[in-house]
């Protein structure tokens, strides 16, 4: 198993954990139609995840190892917000954006036999078999136990990336059975878990914390969309998708995978953000 290996049918962390549990049923965040209209109500949804962009896959790529892939030492920029390595990363394992990105850089490991994920941000392979990254973090995917409260991970709010990735294997099955990962250009400076840190110093009330989750309003007619489509849009609708990090509003992240069909994936841009509401928010960290 390697480059985009098929996970299913085992799912990312238990049956309970937040990333699993619907939210169709909750009730919806007094301050849903404000916060919105804040991010941008007539803005597109954006899958920022494809086939073919700048002659290649886009997206956020992750490879699957086994026991026997040996680890690496990892060094970081914040190190005291990381978990320590070694990192089982395999040779020439996929970068987000490519081995010259300059962008985040993003490198996922899923450890198939430990059952672990280790997720990178920024990135650096060294000359000397090493690595370099702004920061790190490992999550044991057979329990819900979070980082610790205030702690970023690999992402911004704190959260694994992984599992909120649209992934190639469950839409070919017809199926996501989880929440999704999005950003929004202004988050507020505070956290709704399961996210554990903020990346912001505006302390509106109509900026939404990272972690806060929006759905898709369950009376949206996704009739006319193709299947692929309609499977994101049916998970959007029953787990909807968690501020995970500052970015382009409302983009929805995705592995880079080849296989995808870009214009069935391009389809989602006919959603707006009006098309959503916002899950009611209770436990808002201000720190």
């Amino acid at each position: 198993m390697g480059l985009n290996a098929a996970l299913a049918p085992r799912r990312l962390f238990p049956a309970d954990n937040p990333w699993n549990q619907p939210v169709d049923t909750a009730q919806v965040d007094p301050n849903s139609d404000a916060i919105v209209a804040a991010i941008g109500s007539a803005k597109a949804l954006h899958p920022d995840f494809g086939a073919s962009y700048n002659g290649g896959p886009f997206g956020i790529p992750y490879v699957v190892v086994g026991a026997m892939q040996a680890k690496a030492a990892v060094s970081f920029d914040y190190a005291d917000e990381s978990d320590p390595g070694p990192y089982p990363i395999p040779v020439g394992a996929p970068i987000e954006g490519g081995a010259g990105s300059s962008g985040d850089r993003h490198v996922l490991i899923i450890d198939r036999d430990a059952w672990k994920l280790y997720e990178l941000y920024a990135a650096y392979p060294q000359p000397d078999g090493t690595w370099h990254a702004g920061s790190g973090a490992v999550f044991d995917l057979n329990s819900n136990v979070p980082r610790p409260a205030g702690w970023t991970s690999a992402d911004a709010a704190g959260l694994p990336i992984l599992p909120g990735l649209v992934r190639y294997d469950e839409v070919a099955a017809g199926v996501i059975p989880h929440a999704l990962r999005f950003t929004v250009a202004r988050t507020r400076r505070a956290y709704l878990p399961p996210a554990r840190h903020w990346a912001s110093s505006d302390v509106s009330a109509l900026r939404p914390p990272m972690g806060m989750r929006v759905r898709l309003k369950a009376g949206y007619d996704i009739s006319a969309f193709p299947a692929s489509a309609k499977v994101v849009l049916t998970a959007l609708k029953k787990y909807g998708m968690m501020v995970a990090d500052n970015g382009s509003d409302w983009f929805v992240s995705g592995v880079a995978d080849g296989r995808w069909i870009d214009g069935e994936i391009n389809s989602l841009k006919q959603v707006r953000g009006s098309d959503f509401e916002v899950v009611r928010m209770a436990g808002v960290v201000v720190p």
